[in-house]
């Protein structure tokens, strides 16, 4: 779906609110940001006055410890643009009085946009019921469960109506130079794009990624083409013959060229990518941890357990929360370059014992 910008066009975007959501990515807030600061600074005029709000308290943390001052905001006053950004932990976010501020702008007339995660906060309000929305890649499948009447889109940011929202991090560069270009004026659009040297401006619907499964774009074509299958058939695996068979491999030659350019089974990978996906559904969802389970193509629970706890070195039921309150930073582990760097450590160790 091709993002309709033109029907933005000539749309106030001056006066803009930024509502943050405790734990925040700072990286989104500031790609959303500059764009701003440089068309201001470009121009002969002030094109843009924005503010920071929290319903939350008067300092908002970000996820990487940095705090931004802000206030909250009059109930009564209206803005051209409300952007919404969040991160982790806004699946669990729940504060009544960000829902009806948004509501209300959004039915004064008001622009409203969330970044990453916080498109909950806006499925929360009611406002993307039926419409098409975007989120990060990584958190698509716990908010397709939990919203199942938004029509998803896995792509840099959608446009629908006078509700937007994009993937976050570099994707907010993407959005707000066409934002800029639609709004105002493409040649200072373009003369921001030169000044933070941003080319070429992508589209909306632009992938989200450049590879599946978290693989190097590098990879060889056979691998790659074997880690598509099995990320579109996350909660039903094929069997590994069947993977091979639809690329035009044997089994032994699939397995081989893993091993080659992986450093790890087809049958390690697989089960990664069913382990993360399980991971997704247990932070962003309510379904309870034998129904994670079956999603993600286990047949057993006791194996899911261990699989589980060893890939990510919590339990299941341990693992609500992909940032507990109680702990500074974020960790996510279970990544493929774990999962290839312990291959290859085994190796090595395996090589050392040899010689003796």
């Amino acid at each position: 779906m091709e993002p309709n910008l033109s029907s933005l066009a000539h749309r106030r975007f001056s006066k803009i609110a930024f509502v943050l959501i405790p734990r925040f990515n700072m990286m989104t807030l500031m790609t959303t940001i500059e764009p701003l600061r440089i068309a201001n600074y470009l121009s002969p005029k002030l094109l843009f006055d924005w503010r920071f709000f929290s319903f939350d308290g008067e300092r908002t943390p970000a996820n990487n410890g940095m705090e931004i001052d802000c206030t909250r905001p009059d109930s009564s006053e209206q803005f051209d643009v409300v952007f919404v950004v969040g991160s982790w932990g806004c699946e669990r976010y729940v504060n009544p009085d960000v829902v009806n501020w948004i509501r209300r702008q959004e039915r004064l007339g008001s622009l409203v946009c969330a970044f990453e995660l916080g498109v909950y906060v806006l499925a929360k309000a009611g406002l993307l019921s039926g419409r098409a929305a975007t989120t990060h890649w990584s958190c698509m499948a716990g908010f397709a469960e939990q919203f199942p009447n938004v029509d998803l889109r896995e792509q840099l940011f959608t446009v629908d109506g006078n509700i937007i929202t994009c993937a976050g991090g570099t994707s907010g560069i993407d959005l707000m130079l066409q934002l800029i270009g639609t709004c105002h004026n493409e040649q200072l659009s373009a003369e921001v794009a030169d000044q933070i040297m941003h080319h070429p401006t992508r589209k909306g619907e632009a992938a989200q990624r450049h590879t599946l499964g978290g693989t190097s774009d590098t990879i060889h074509p056979d691998v790659a083409a074997a880690v598509k299958i099995i990320e579109e058939n996350v909660s039903d695996p094929l069997p590994i013959p069947e993977v091979a068979l639809q690329i035009g491999l044997s089994q032994r030659q699939l397995e081989r060229c893993f091993k080659r350019h992986m450093g790890c089974s087809v049958v390690q990978f697989s089960q990664l990518m069913r382990l993360q996906y399980a991971r997704v559904l247990l932070t962003t969802t309510r379904m309870s941890i034998r129904q994670v389970s079956v999603a993600s193509g286990f047949n057993s629970m006791s194996h899911f357990s261990f699989a589980f706890f060893k890939c990510f070195g919590k339990k299941p039921s341990r693992y609500r929360q992909a940032w507990p309150d109680n702990e500074p930073a974020p960790s996510w582990r279970g990544t493929v370059y774990s999962l290839v760097e312990a291959s290859r450590l085994k190796a090595k160790r395996k090589e050392r014992a040899s010689k003796f």
